[in-house]
């Protein structure tokens, strides 16, 4: 009989996301506002780099951290946002959750623990588990959604190492402030602590006063680890392209990581990375901005609470008063109303539930109406 396999892996949960979109697909009529994918399609001059490319015979290996075009190209983008980065610093990644995994395996030892601030992206839990390490999660729930000091520094411990932040937030759709960045600055400094900063949905953004983590904490630079990529910004999910910027001494321990999991992205898509980058995503911005305003309001027709819509393309509404599980709450939504979402302990948020409103306007407006009927079932 083989011997058992890793451990590691006994506690790892599957995906909540995954299985209520499954759940979703299995439902014949059912509209799903759970999973995060923009349901536009790659722009047209996107995807046409990649057919020049393919007849050009650009399918053979790559550098491992990617063309220098492409590192050259994220530099400039990067640094025309404050976040300035020699290309060597840079690696093209198989989407952001390799930038992660990446940054993760670089940073932590078995035994060592990440703070992460709920509610929060299930993935980092995975991630971290999988290098052995730890995790501890501080509840921002109380605190608006913002970053408490005490509540940081009670968290922290001789094996703490990494701290992550995400603004926006997945699942809130909140955006850290800058007092909020500067707690978990001044920790760092004051616990010599890497900071991983995911900035995946950056570039949508509906309230003035956004900063990023990096571009408010240059003086960081040597400890923090930017993780960013064209999924949600550009509609390119399946392309599965991200890119990591680490810090000066720890991107040769990168390199090592990166071409050992993945080797490289494919030859093929990175001009198509590149026209990516020269493509301004306000369209993308004002589409959300609608989508959002169409998600508010329909809430507060419904009388239900949820967290200020700030960024990304999320609402987490608050479903405490009805006296059921999140898990019931979006089972039942499923096989009553024809309507998914995601069930708030999938991120650390028992009492709420996340709507994605990253579908086309007509599809979200239905299925906001079947969620209106079946909130006022519940009551």
């Amino acid at each position: 009989m083989p011997r058992p396999l890793s451990s590691k892996l006994a506690n790892l949960p599957v995906s909540g996301i995954r299985r209520f979109t499954a759940l979703a697909a299995a439902t014949p009529g059912c509209i799903s506002l759970a999973i995060g994918e923009p349901g536009e399609t790659t722009a047209p001059h996107i995807r046409a780099a990649v057919t020049e490319e393919l007849a050009a015979g650009n399918t053979h290996y790559p550098p491992n951290a990617g063309f220098a075009y492409l590192r050259e190209a994220v530099a400039a983008w990067e640094g025309a946002r404050g976040i300035p980065a020699d290309p060597e610093r840079i690696f093209a990644t198989v989407g952001a959750t390799e930038a992660i995994a990446a940054s993760f395996a670089t940073v932590l030892d078995p035994g060592d623990e990440v703070v992460l601030f709920s509610p929060l992206y299930l993935g980092y839990q995975q991630l971290a588990a999988l290098f052995g390490a730890r995790t501890v999660v501080v509840d921002t729930a109380g605190t608006g959604f913002q970053i408490s000091r005490a509540a940081l520094e009670e968290a922290v411990t001789p094996r703490t190492k990494l701290v992550v932040v995400t603004s926006p937030n997945n699942p809130t759709g909140c955006v850290y402030t800058s007092e909020s960045l500067t707690i978990v600055a001044e920790a760092a400094r004051a616990h010599d602590l890497y900071v991983l900063a995911d900035d995946i949905y950056a570039e949508l953004v509906y309230v003035p006063g956004f900063t990023r983590f990096a571009a408010a904490h240059p003086e960081l630079a040597d400890r923090t680890f930017v993780v960013n990529g064209f999924s949600k910004s550009w509609a390119m999910t399946g392309w599965r392209l991200g890119w990591l910027i680490a810090p000066p001494a720890a991107a040769p321990e990168v390199a090592k990581v990166h071409q050992s999991l993945v080797s490289s992205v494919p030859a093929f898509l990175q001009k198509a990375a590149v026209a990516a980058l020269k493509t301004p995503t306000h369209d993308m911005r004002a589409a959300y901005l609608r989508r959002r305003a169409l998600v508010r309001d329909a809430l507060a027709a419904m009388g239900v609470a949820c967290a200020p819509l700030c960024g990304a393309f999320y609402a987490l509404i608050d479903i405490a008063p009805f006296g059921i599980s999140s898990e019931e709450f979006c089972l039942r939504a499923i096989e009553q109303a024809g309507v998914a979402l995601v069930p708030g302990s999938c991120f650390s948020a028992e009492g709420h539930a996340r709507l994605s409103y990253a579908c086309e306007d007509a599809v979200l407006v239905e299925g906001l109406d079947r969620l209106a009927r079946f909130v006022d079932s519940l009551r």
